[in-house]
């Protein structure tokens, strides 16, 4: 015969869970810990929070496992092995908001490659290109590839006589491959 997993929280920590369910920054393995708990608070079986949750029953018990050996804040993830990324201070990230603000004002595009080269040598600061790029995309800034196109420098003139030519080219093309398909 199996036992039944139950949990009953205290009102503070039912407060803290749901203050942590609150939160917009959870993971999604933080927020199906703390889900597992809220139901089986509620008198949920472990089988039904599986269910509902759709997860394994031992994904149910490891949180309950979890809360038992810490708590509440044992529901979070664990930190991430390896060396943690580098960040740039934030008076060399201020330097390169205004960087990238005032070009973007003037016109002018950078590519992250490019500016990593512009902190390395005005600011002295080693960094990759991609974590760049992530730094740059967690704050906000978005970009697109631009296309190279001289065709805002072309005489409208020469266009025009261009499109005429290139018109009357389509259309006797066009005619000549009906007349012969008939």
């Amino acid at each position: 015969m199996s036992r039944s997993l139950r949990v009953e929280l205290t009102d503070d920590q039912r407060r803290d869970l749901h203050a942590l369910l609150a939160r917009r920054d959870l993971t999604a393995y933080t927020r199906q810990r703390a889900e597992c708990i809220r139901f089986l608070d509620r008198g949920r079986s472990v089988a039904e929070v599986a269910d509902l949750l759709e997860c394994h029953p031992v994904t149910v018990r490891a949180a309950v496992h979890r809360l038992a050996d810490g708590g509440i804040e044992a529901l979070s993830d664990a930190a991430r092995p390896g060396r943690p990324g580098k960040a740039l201070a934030d008076d060399d990230r201020a330097a390169l908001h205004e960087l990238l603000d005032a070009s973007a004002v003037a016109g002018r595009t950078w590519a992250v490659p490019a500016l990593r080269d512009w902190l390395r040598e005005q600011r002295g600061v080693e960094i990759s290109a991609g974590w760049l790029w992530e730094l740059l995309r967690r704050d906000g800034f978005r970009w697109k590839r631009t296309r190279d196109s001289v065709r805002h420098k072309a005489d409208p003139v020469l266009q025009q006589a261009a499109k005429a030519r290139l018109g009357d080219l389509r259309t006797y093309g066009w005619r000549r491959m009906r007349a012969s398909a008939t």
